[in-house]
């Protein structure tokens, strides 16, 4: 039977089924040993999210029925909302084992019963139920031409019932589908079998476990994966992006003294001094013309002691989406010298900061006054036409004199007449003592010890730790060079790493959190707006001629080995990356180069070459790459230095 959810009475299971749930430290199944999904079943046994029989065995080959998989869905799920109200089944009495577990998965809105007000809770779940139940409670998005898309990735993909092809192409998509012997046979209304269920449970949470090679629409690439040298620098960054979605006034972020304000649990009570970062995001949306009433985005700042203070703005950027920077189709790789390429607020956001940019409309330098504030940002986020939404990403830099508070506050525009006009620093100075945290609030995070799947990252707000990530890329601490891979080889160094996503390495690079709400993220994820600063000093240690070349990728999460990178084939539209990186080194004509290359990758993309270069025996040459780590981008990422046979 597979295992129940804590939510369940286990009593009554027991004495209904007379299984049992064995300790997950005392969990070795006696013939799972030769089993394709031994692994997986192993880490989920671990987790507690199924069980044996109690012979020591799991009967991978076993079916599942309809009850036991809604079972098994609480268990992997239970967080998951309700989202109906309850339904009653002819054919599942209150007296029946698993009428709490069927009851609360049709009311979280994983399954549905059959016309005639029944569930068929014996019945074994064929393949297509069980992946669209999954996929369903993933919420993966849905593709247009999910049968175009299926037959993209199985061959008997004609034989899917209309009712489950959304859902399965989806799940496809996502990278969560693995069949065993053959990943483009689906099989789609075969019964599922208790390990092929297991299977499934693994690829929809992140849970390693499955073979790669019998998962679907995935190419396996031999090589090497590293660590990144180098670490995060200690300059704090004002780091406002939770709640994403902002519909109502309130305090974004606040890291003023909660002393005096009305809503103490609202303010973090931290200073700034000398060098700190400020990145925000942020949208909101209006359904009808009443909720398209202006609303502003406020940053104020203080100085709390008894001299002036002056803060320098050393670069910033502040864009909307619309209509400064509409998310557009771009090609994979273009030239981004005039800065005039972008796709998305986060985008050109941050390829402004790494030129260097200062927007007109931020002064050099704020003089503030002794137990005074200043507005460092008061600017909208218009909405032009409902329904519809806008966002607006801003990323700035400076240097203050002493010690500084900030907030970053959410209020509608005041109207005077018949317009509107920007809230003045009275009633942001009075917002910021009455009103409370801005909502609905994001999702708050899972736990990171122990870990929860599906894991729940939330958003940042807070203060994080880390401006620039800088590195040298060496062969070792001992060496002042990187040795180029062997003809055909790659090296991949992993970037934007993150809790339970760090491509097997086991480095987390998300910036720590200094200050932080209790609903929102752990650590910084993404580093959104954090620079990555890395210098390759490339040698031909070989006695022949070599061509070597760089690229960005960005692989799907896999924590399975380090000897190995995953790739979406076919590709899939769900863009993961959309950004611009600067690249500095000597052509092969011995002449300096400084190129802004624009890029967008899908999930599960490899990179094209940004750089090739022609190395002779022994010759050295450096390269630079910088790039801050753009908003509306999703980790992980890889740097990889790949040698080719030299034509």
């Amino acid at each position: 039977m597979i295992g129940f959810g804590k939510r369940l009475s286990l009593a009554l299971f027991f004495a209904a089924t007379g299984w049992q749930i064995f300790p997950a430290t005392a969990l070795a199944f006696s013939d799972t040993q030769n089993y394709w999904g031994q692994q997986c079943i192993a880490e989920l046994a671990k987790r507690q999210l199924v069980s044996g029989y109690p012979d020591g065995r799991f009967r991978p080959n076993g079916s599942v029925t309809r009850a036991e998989f809604a079972v098994l869905m609480l268990n992997a799920f239970p967080s998951a909302p309700i989202k109906r109200p309850q339904t009653r089944f002819s054919d599942v009495p209150p007296s029946h084992w698993a009428y709490r577990a069927i009851t609360d998965a049709t009311m979280r809105d994983f399954f549905a019963g059959y016309p005639g007000g029944v569930f068929q809770p014996q019945q074994a779940i064929p393949k297509a139920q069980t992946l669209g139940v999954l996929a369903g409670a993933m919420g993966y998005a849905r593709p247009n031409y999910p049968l175009r898309v299926l037959q993209r990735y199985f061959r008997d993909a004609n034989g899917t019932p209309n009712y489950a092809q959304s859902a399965i192409a989806a799940a496809a998509q996502q990278g969560a589908i693995a069949a065993y012997p053959d990943p483009q046979q689906l099989n789609p209304n075969q019964i599922t079998t208790r390990g092929e269920a297991a299977v499934y449970l693994c690829r929809a949470l992140n849970i390693p476990g499955v073979p790669p090679q019998y998962i679907a629409g995935v190419e396996i690439r031999p090589q090497t994966v590293l660590p990144l040298p180098g670490s995060l620098d200690a300059v704090p960054i004002f780091n406002s992006n939770s709640p994403e979605l902002v519909l109502n006034e309130g305090i974004l972020l606040s890291t003023f003294p909660p002393t005096g304000k009305q809503h103490a649990q609202a303010h973090l009570n931290y200073r700034f001094n000398g060098r700190f970062d400020v990145f925000t995001h942020h949208i909101t949306r209006a359904e009808t013309p009443t909720q398209a009433h202006p609303l502003y985005q406020g940053i104020l700042i203080h100085n709390p002691t008894s001299q002036p203070i002056t803060v320098e703005v050393l670069q910033a950027a502040s864009y909307l989406g619309t209509p400064d920077a509409p998310f557009i189709d771009l090609p994979d790789v273009a030239d981004n010298t005039d800065g005039r390429v972008y796709s998305g607020p986060g985008s050109r956001v941050t390829s402004d900061i790494l030129r260097g940019v200062r927007q007109e409309t931020f002064p050099e330098s704020i003089t503030i006054d002794p137990q005074q504030s200043q507005m460092l940002m008061n600017k909208p986020i218009p909405i032009q036409r409902t329904p519809s939404s806008n966002g607006r990403s801003t990323a700035i830099r400076l240097q203050s004199s002493g010690p500084v508070y900030l907030a970053n506050i959410a209020l509608k525009a005041p109207r005077e007449g018949s317009r509107y006009r920007a809230p003045n620093l009275s009633e942001w100075e009075n917002a910021l003592n009455l009103q409370p945290l801005a909502t609905p609030r994001d999702r708050a995070p899972t736990p990171l010890d122990p870990p929860q799947e599906p894991t729940i990252f939330s958003r940042v707000a807070g203060v994080s730790q880390g401006s620039r990530w800088q590195a040298e890329i060496k062969d070792s601490e001992a060496v002042d060079y990187l040795s180029i891979p062997a003809t055909g080889n790659a090296i991949s160094y992993v970037l934007s790493t993150l809790h339970l996503v760090t491509l097997g390495t086991n480095q987390i690079q998300s910036a720590p959190m200094l200050r932080r709400y209790p609903d929102t993220a752990y650590y910084a994820h993404s580093n959104y707006s954090v620079e990555y600063d890395l210098t390759l000093p490339l040698i031909n240690n070989s006695d022949r001629i070599q061509d070597v070349t760089l690229s960005l990728s960005s692989p799907l999460k896999d924590e399975g080995g380090t000897d190995r990178l995953l790739f979406h084939n076919p590709r899939v539209d769900q863009v993961h990356f959309r950004g611009t990186v600067k690249l500095r080194y000597q052509s092969d004509k011995r002449e300096a180069q400084t190129r802004y290359v624009h890029i967008v990758q899908r999930r599960g993309q490899p990179g094209e070459p940004l750089v090739k270069l022609r190395l002779f025996p022994q010759e050295r040459r450096t390269v630079q790459l910088n790039f801050l780590y753009p908003p509306d981008s999703t980790p992980p990422q890889v740097l990889t230095v790949r040698t080719v046979q030299a034509n």
